[in-house]
């Protein structure tokens, strides 16, 4: 059957759109805690780093940021005199990482700012500091809140991953664009993609899922 041969390439293709897929998302979890944690830093140079970077990467296009990597940095990089070219995975991974970052910051700050100020009183008569109290006391209980919003950054994310063949990258997209131009069967191979898609996304919610019920029995637990 005609399908079976575009399998195997369209399964190496998922195979890096996976891989991407988990980098910039483990990536981006970690800029959406330093920076929205950063845009409630008390230090006006830390905070003010942190809203020019979300406010950036949340007000322009993932497309243009990933063309800015990988075509626009290394000429600045020259011009200054440094070598800033980067693989097409580094690039890949570097701009959704950002990207989803910057998102996932604002959910960060949002959950931390709605813990009660009660919490914060009663971590001051204990004399916590206010590193103490943002680590002991706010994050267990903001992060369980948290997960549904990371939950569909993550697919989200994975759904972005498709613009990385925009700059050769060999991902599922790529893949079956290569094959979509040498057979000419549209309508077999991208009805094979979206269901890859989709079987990859249910996947990835699932464990989102599971990490979600893990998160909140901690929290059940500290209290």
């Amino acid at each position: 059957m005609q399908w079976l041969d575009y399998l195997q390439p369209l399964l190496q293709g998922a195979w890096v759109t996976v891989q991407l897929t988990v980098y910039s998302t483990i990536l981006g979890g970690v800029f959406s805690f330093l920076f929205g944690i950063g845009k409630l830093s008390h230090n006006w140079l830390i905070k003010g780093f942190s809203i020019v970077y979300i406010e950036v990467f949340r007000g322009t296009s993932l497309l243009v940021q990933l063309f800015w990597l990988y075509f626009a940095l290394p000429i600045a990089g020259d011009m200054i005199g440094i070598n800033l070219r980067l693989p097409p995975v580094q690039a890949g991974v570097l701009a959704l990482s950002l990207n989803i970052g910057a998102y996932g910051a604002e959910v960060v700050r949002g959950a931390i700012q709605a813990v009660s100020h009660n919490q914060y009183e009663a971590a001051r008569a204990l004399n916590f500091t206010p590193r103490q109290a943002l680590w002991r006391v706010a994050l267990p209980q903001a992060i369980p809140e948290m997960m549904p919003s990371f939950s569909n950054l993550a697919v989200q994310n994975l759904k972005d991953t498709a613009l990385v063949s925009l700059i050769s990258l060999s991902d599922l997209a790529l893949r079956a664009e290569q094959l979509r131009n040498f057979y000419q069967d549209s309508t077999t191979i991208y009805t094979m993609i979206l269901f890859m898609y989709f079987g990859m996304a249910l996947v990835l919610s699932v464990l989102m899922r599971l990490l979600e019920v893990s998160v909140g029995r901690w929290r059940n637990v500290r209290r």
